[in-house]
């Protein structure tokens, strides 16, 4: 039996009101890679930040080592040898490798006076080859793709005496053979005795990596399971209380006779599009899937006016002129990025301020805007689109993924686009947002919106689409309809062997 490295137990937490944690309890083994699963506002991260010091807990106990343990701040907790690695990096892109690892521990000569750079790049070599990171100490930062990035950022914590490292959705940005490197590094350290905390919402990647599930729900402690005993669906129910259903798209419901509303021509642009053609009829959901690389991204880029690009654009049968986004804006093309934190929402703004900011022209009242009406929409939109906010005043960045992304649907259709682009529409969101997000896009193209889906994950292109365009360097290789789809038949498309 594994020795246990820590215990938290009854952690009650609240913020104006909100009971974010409800008595909490979690164990972790020592060499043990625990899942902590939940959707979005489950209190994954505010346990999480509990343990580390980041804030006080109300109530409860945490035991690390036996002993009981209260931390001041994260500081506390990584000198005890606790670390948690974070979605969004927190490195200097402009230092080597080494100066990041040791940063605030250089390495010296002649007592202290001066740095020594030769003797630290010599220790993060040597730290580096202990984990099987093949990576130069050298190297600066920010030349790094960011999976490598993230390995130093776990390299770092192992640099101290660590105990226990807390990975929050570390495989967010990765690709499956940086995926596929981390886990081993993972399996590595757990064999050394590190236990590890493993926050994902990719479930079948916890299938994959991770020896026991602990699932929150509305900040309370529903169970914890043995992984390999743990079915996908189980976990699903006992993260949301419901069952839903991941079944594949049977047939379109879009008729044969309905009119094309977009028509791209020959498209072309820089080095990832490449003669691109295809059509989008009303109430359509027309599903792009590709390898990593593969130009999606940089088409619906072109198609909206972000990237300069040559080729035609018929909507309607009128050929348009897209030079910017705003053009695009104006002939009704809605795009929600797949980085809506930088292109897709102000975090900085209000609920009302966001979903509206596409239509200030349409809205404003002369030079004034009727800040009254505004909110009027919104909330109409809010409701409509079951966005969970405590007022419309609430700044966009304390919402959860899900609902963000919601904000930036509500802004296209407040705006009353009839195309609209989702780019990976459900990345970094939790399983039950996903569901809410697809019926979403199912009821907009029953209201006759015609939607172009970008998605790195086949079960979702299979699931929402009604054909599937699939790209491979920069060229459209094949399009399906869904009734003829599958994962093989996409795979063979998407690595050039349609």
């Amino acid at each position: 039996m594994r020795n246990v490295v820590l215990s938290m137990k009854d952690i009650d937490k609240r913020f104006s009101g909100v009971h974010a944690l409800k008595g909490v309890s979690f164990d972790l083994y020592e060499g043990e890679i625990h899942a902590l699963v939940g959707e979005n506002g489950a209190g994954k991260s505010t346990l999480m930040k509990a343990l580390t010091g980041i804030f006080p807990k109300d109530s409860g106990e945490i035991h690390f080592m036996g002993k009981l343990f209260n931390p001041k701040g994260p500081k506390d907790a990584l000198d005890a040898g606790i670390a948690i690695v974070h979605q969004e990096l927190n490195m200097m892109e402009h230092l080597t490798v080494a100066q990041n690892l040791f940063i605030g521990r250089e390495s010296t000569k002649r007592s202290g006076r001066f740095l020594d750079e030769k003797a630290q790049n010599k220790r993060a070599a040597e730290l580096l080859q202990r984990l099987n990171m093949d990576i130069d100490p050298q190297e600066t930062l920010g030349k790094l793709t960011v999976g490598k990035q993230q390995m130093v950022e776990i390299a770092k914590a192992v640099s101290h005496d660590l105990k226990v490292l807390v990975l929050d959705e570390p495989s967010a940005a990765l690709t499956e053979r940086e995926i596929d490197e981390l886990f081993v590094i993972m399996r590595d350290l757990a064999a050394k005795g590190v236990a590890m905390i493993y926050i994902s919402h990719r479930l079948d990647e916890i299938g994959i990596i991770t020896d026991r599930v602990t699932v929150l729900r509305d900040g309370e402690y529903v169970g914890t399971r043995n992984t390999k005993e743990l079915t996908k669906s189980e976990m699903i129910n006992m993260m949301v209380g419901r069952v839903i259903f991941e079944k594949p798209k049977s047939h379109s419901n879009v008729p044969k006779d309905a009119p094309v509303v977009l028509r791209v021509s020959h498209l072309s642009a820089g080095r990832m599009v490449k003669d691109v053609s295809f059509e989008l009829r009303k109430g359509e959901i027309l599903g792009f899937a590709g390898l990593m690389g593969a130009g999606r991204t940089e088409t619906a880029r072109a198609l909206y006016g972000a990237d300069k690009a040559v080729g035609s654009i018929y909507i309607n049968d009128h050929q348009v002129i897209v030079n910017s986004p705003m053009d695009a804006v104006r002939h009704g093309i809605g795009y929600l990025s797949e980085d809506r934190k930088r292109f897709g929402v102000a975090i900085n703004l209000s609920v009302t301020e966001n979903s509206v900011m596409a239509s200030y022209d349409e809205l404003a009242k002369g030079m004034f805007l009727p800040l009254k009406e505004l909110d009027r929409i919104s909330a109409e939109y809010v409701e409509k689109l079951k966005i969970k906010t405590p007022t419309l005043e609430q700044f966009v960045k304390n919402l959860s993924g899900g609902n963000q992304q919601k904000v930036v649907i509500a802004k296209w259709l407040i705006k009353n686009s009839s195309i609209l682009i989702f780019d990976e529409p459900t990345r970094g969101i939790d399983v039950g947002a996903k569901s809410e997000i697809y019926t979403l896009m199912n009821e907009l193209a029953k209201d006759g919106k015609s939607i172009i889906m970008i998605s790195s994950e086949l079960n979702e292109v299979l699931r929402m689409s009604d054909r599937i365009a699939v790209m491979c360097e920069g060229r459209i290789t094949g399009i399906l309809n869904i009734e003829e789809a599958t994962q093989e038949r996409i795979m063979a498309l998407a690595t050039h062997r349609g």
